[in-house]
């Protein structure tokens, strides 16, 4: 055969070859291809459109423990950063899910800060969703975990401060029966009787106002409280203890804007600083109540020339059940409740309570409320109530003079 038939030949069986091999490899890169695609997770549109509405915090989780799907709750919560799981507590849970499907429930205390001085309690159910993801269910119990231990703490409290005044109303009424031949010491122990029956009035009055003040929403029931009012009533109801013992409660000031919360509950918050001023200064001195208004701000101050109260002990004045002289509480009836109302009532309104005091140099109470830009009601159109408008009683009025100045300092 001709050399260059052979030659035509060959070439076109090689080029056949090549056009063969091309084709059968672009075959095996498009077979390549779509083995190694991966769809995109995805939820079924039922169990999105539950977990949409779910109303708690929720992940889910692929089978590695990548996020698929949180929502802004699970984030704010620290659960989640970024598509990772943060808490080790959490991978542990969703991987024990995944080996058995077992659905598992715990309760977690999750740092808030990177110095861990606040946590989180949170309750974790862990459960599979579908065939390939874990789902994980969060809620935020620290609310009603701190509520629970104020609560047992308050009970503690409440029963060990009960058990000092129905004790001696015990002892007293047995010493009593034992004394019945001897005059004096009944009238003594009937004296002392009284004065125990009268410090556990006041201990189950300042519970029942405190259970009270926390059973009560002034954000949505509260209205517009005219101050002027409120301290007037306050200054009112304890002006008879402080006559009895020759201490002067001058008061003054005005402002020309209310507040919004409870005007009872502003009374009592008033009137137990007062009260707390006449009871811890001695007799003959002076307490005053001023009433200002600076930068938005209704602020009442009640200051005495009382024994003081030392820098480390105010730190705790406003503590449930605290007395800076238990010794000198037993002898003027308080139940160490009365700056904690205080407190709680300042709070619930917005605003703050601040100490400033030295031994021996007495003590001066401030509380900042916000104003609200509306004028206040008052009884005479004619005559605006102020502070020193007070209502006469046993022929008396208590001067119209501005409270003794004072350095204040927040405690």
């Amino acid at each position: 055969m001709d050399p260059v038939i052979i030659g035509l030949l060959c070439g076109a069986v090689g080029l056949l070859i090549g056009v063969a091999s091309m084709l059968a490899f672009r075959a095996s890169e498009r077979s390549r291809t779509v083995d190694l695609s991966v769809e995109e997770p995805t939820l079924s549109p039922g169990a999105a459109e539950v977990l949409s509405v779910i109303g708690r915090s929720y992940i889910v989780v692929d089978a590695v423990d990548g996020v698929v799907r949180a929502n802004p709750s699970a984030y704010a919560m620290g659960l989640v950063r970024g598509h990772t799981l943060v808490p080790d507590a959490l991978r542990e849970l969703t991987g024990a899910v995944r080996a058995d499907g077992v659905v598992r429930e715990r309760q977690v205390d999750l740092p808030r800060d990177p110095r861990h001085q606040s946590s989180l309690v949170v309750e974790l159910r862990v459960a599979p969703l579908d065939d390939e993801y874990i789902l994980v269910l969060a809620e935020d119990h620290t609310g009603a975990m701190r509520t629970e231990a104020m609560r047992h703490d308050f009970v503690v409290n409440v029963s060990h401060e009960l058990k000092t005044p129905v004790g001696a109303i015990s002892l007293l009424s047995e010493a009593i029966a034992d004394a019945a031949d001897d005059d004096d010491a009944v009238r003594r122990f009937a004296r002392r009787l009284g004065v125990e029956s009268t410090r556990l009035t006041a201990l189950v009055q300042d519970i029942i106002e405190f259970s009270r003040l926390q059973a009560k929403d002034v954000v949505r029931e509260g209205r517009s409280v005219d101050l002027n009012l409120v301290v007037a009533e306050a200054v009112d109801r304890v002006r008879l203890t402080a006559e009895a013992r020759g201490i002067s409660i001058r008061a003054g000031g005005h402002v020309d804007t209310v507040v919004h919360g409870d005007p009872d509950q502003l009374m009592t918050a008033v009137r137990n600083l007062v009260d707390n001023a006449v009871r811890y200064s001695p007799d003959g001195t002076t307490v005053g109540v001023g009433l200002t208004s600076k930068d938005g701000l209704a602020q009442i101050t009640v200051t005495d020339q009382g024994i003081g109260i030392s820098p480390e002990e105010q730190e705790r004045v406003f503590e449930r059940f605290y007395r800076v002289d238990a010794a000198r509480s037993r002898q003027t009836g308080g139940t160490g409740l009365g700056l904690s109302i205080v407190k709680h009532v300042v709070i619930n309104h917005g605003g703050e309570v601040t100490l400033w005091s030295q031994p021996g140099r007495g003590s001066t109470f401030t509380i900042r409320l916000p104003e609200w830009a509306q004028a206040p009601q008052t009884p005479d159109a004619g005559a605006p109530a102020t502070v020193a408008a007070l209502p006469e009683r046993r022929g008396h009025r208590v001067a119209a003079a501005a409270a003794p100045a004072r350095k204040e300092h927040s405690a």
